[in-house]
């Protein structure tokens, strides 16, 4: 059996090697258009900022190393430009040469990727860049290297974006976002994104929210970059990541079926519309696992495991992909951030009746020296209590819960059974209380009926009415510092003496810093007879939300600690 694969990296060469490990008499070959077989990817923008030292260290297998281990035929600076599927052979290119030749296949996997969408204003020069592959990292680091740019701008705040601007920052660049929505990493919703972008601009990074870049041109040795509202900016570079398209080039011209943004169908086995080719990785189209939709999910996991179950099915074995999860995390300066399945807006868009607990809790236990904070929210259906997604801001610990939470959604898991889930516990990693347990006890006391919530987006219709009391249960110095409008102060431990201020026939909405001390409040009302509501995320993420709003309004302030909405 001869298998040809178009394309290395992730899924390519994860591919030939499951095929040489199940099929040793097979005869694999590999044609990489690029000048790396297998690389990190995800590693680029670190190799930019100088936390990856060594070049080398992007490098994750090289042809000769590929050959000597698997005797695999990897050969890099070539390109496939034709497939013909009737005689099964391919159109290859040394790109260095500047030869052609034929090659024929039995089976025929594709693994092109995906290519960074350039935007109507895009003028090529040299000093605007794109980051996709060894080439452009070493491109762009060597830009800085020889001409020593005090500013940049990065237009697009998705994940290759924010990475490059804190890599930038980190370099002493003075970085400038642009981003089209409201809100940075359109994986999250804007609510946890309040808390990125008060990180960004603690480090002096500039957001230019709810912005489209609409030209761009060269001006002596900077670039000029005009914005929707008129703002003009001059910089000494821009790197331009506003997403990527799949590359479907040959599987258009092959005739292969194409989907949702020209990716290539594929089924479960990974096979194309054509006999005998398979597809994998960011080229292709899949169900996504929770909604069971058609999605395009570029990332390195699930392109690893399509092409594990390609070769597989090539080599007589039954597997099947079941779909991607979008499990994420992403490191920004000393924060990480980290998701899995869909986010509110996701849910909403697509018509889910749902549920979300957004909880503040730390990473280890209190009393054990250096405990971070990190906020969740999950996501779930109102009956079923299937968790649809999560989102989890915070230092240390990240990573562990939101995987816990991803293997709750694929063991089908219910929101309110993340309780029972037996967590590994130390004072140094945890608490008894894991945060995803705590997690669990929320979603069950809301199905039990014990807590009933309310949300931020309220806070500006029930600070109207005059049925309802808004109750803040912190300290008077916290009380003091900052509050929501319209709420008054009693704090938690002075509540039940306190109880004759407050009229039972108005509900009462309460808060307190991170929603625990609101919760046992709401507990003491509602057993006096009060209705009694909590609020979702506490004044911490009130007061992160409400911040970002003052700014998009050009209201600024000295701390998001010290201004009083009233």
């Amino acid at each position: 059996m001869k298998v040809v694969i178009i394309g290395g990296v992730a899924g390519g060469a994860t591919a030939a090697a499951r095929i040489r490990r199940l099929d040793e008499n097979a005869e694999i070959i590999i044609f990489e258009r690029s000048g790396y077989i297998s690389y990190a990817n995800c590693g680029l923008p670190y190799y930019i900022g100088g936390v990856i030292e060594d070049k080398d260290n992007l490098t994750l297998q090289t042809p000769e190393g590929f050959y000597r281990r698997f005797r695999i035929k990897a050969h890099i600076e070539h390109e496939v430009t034709n497939i013909d599927t009737i005689n099964k052979t391919v159109s290859v290119t040394n790109i260095k040469t500047e030869t052609s030749f034929i090659e024929s296949y039995d089976k025929l996997i594709l693994s092109p990727g995906a290519k960074p969408i350039l935007p109507d204003f895009y003028t090529e020069n040299e000093r605007t860049f794109t980051l996709r592959t060894v080439e452009d990292t070493l491109k762009i680091r060597g830009f800085i290297e020889q001409n020593q740019p005090k500013t940049a701008v990065v237009i697009g705040g998705g994940f290759i974006g924010i990475e490059m601007a804190e890599n930038l920052s980190e370099l002493g660049v003075q970085t400038t976002i642009i981003q089209r929505s409201n809100h940075l990493l359109p994986t999250i919703d804007c609510d946890m994104a309040s808390f990125i972008h008060a990180s960004f601009r603690s480090r002096g990074v500039q957001l230019l929210l709810n912005n489209i870049t609409e030209k761009m041109s060269m001006i002596d040795n900077k670039i000029l970059l005009e914005l929707s509202n008129g703002k003009q900016i001059f910089t000494d570079m821009v790197v331009i990541a506003i997403g990527v398209s799949p590359e479907n080039t040959l599987a258009k011209k092959a005739g292969l079926e194409l989907g949702l943004k020209g990716a290539i169908k594929v089924n479960s086995k990974m096979e194309t519309s054509v006999p005998d080719i398979y597809a994998v990785g960011d080229a292709v189209q899949v169900k996504h696992y929770i909604t069971m939709q058609d999605v395009v999910i570029p990332l390195a996991g699930p392109a690893n495991k399509q092409g594990r179950i390609a070769a597989d099915n090539i080599c007589g074995l039954n597997s099947e992909y079941k779909g991607s999860q979008g499990s994420s995390v992403i490191k920004l300066f000393d924060m990480t951030v980290a998701t899995t399945g869909i986010n509110e807006q996701q849910a909403k868009s697509i018509g889910y009746n749902y549920e979300k607990v957004i909880l503040t809790q730390n990473s280890h236990a209190g009393y054990y020296p250096n405990a971070t904070a990190m906020t969740i929210k999950l996501i779930f259906e109102k009956e079923s209590f299937k968790i649809l997604g999560a989102q989890i801001v915070g230092y240390d610990g990240v990573d562990k819960r939101i995987d816990v939470i991803a293997t709750a959604i694929r063991t089908g898991l219910r929101a309110d059974e993340l309780k029972d889930l037996d967590m590994a516990y130390a004072p140094p990693y945890s608490s008894a209380k894991d945060p995803v347990n705590m997690a669990g006890f929320v979603a069950e006391n809301i199905k039990n009926g014990i807590v009933k919530q309310f949300y931020y987006e309220d806070i500006p219709s029930l600070s109207e009415k005059e049925d309802v009391i808004l109750l803040d249960t912190r300290t008077p110095l916290e009380y003091m510092r900052g509050r929501a409008e319209g709420f008054i102060n009693i704090p938690l431990d002075d509540l039940r003496e306190r109880l004759g201020e407050l009229d039972k026939t108005k509900k009462i909405y309460v808060m307190c810093q991170s929603g625990l001390r609101s919760y046992l409040a709401t507990r003491i009302l509602m057993q006096n007879g009060f209705d009694a509501y909590n609020f979702v995320g506490g004044f911490r993420l009130y007061s992160s939300i409400k911040y970002e709003e003052l700014l998009s309004d050009r209201c600024y302030s000295c701390g998001m600690e010290k201004w009083i909405d009233n």
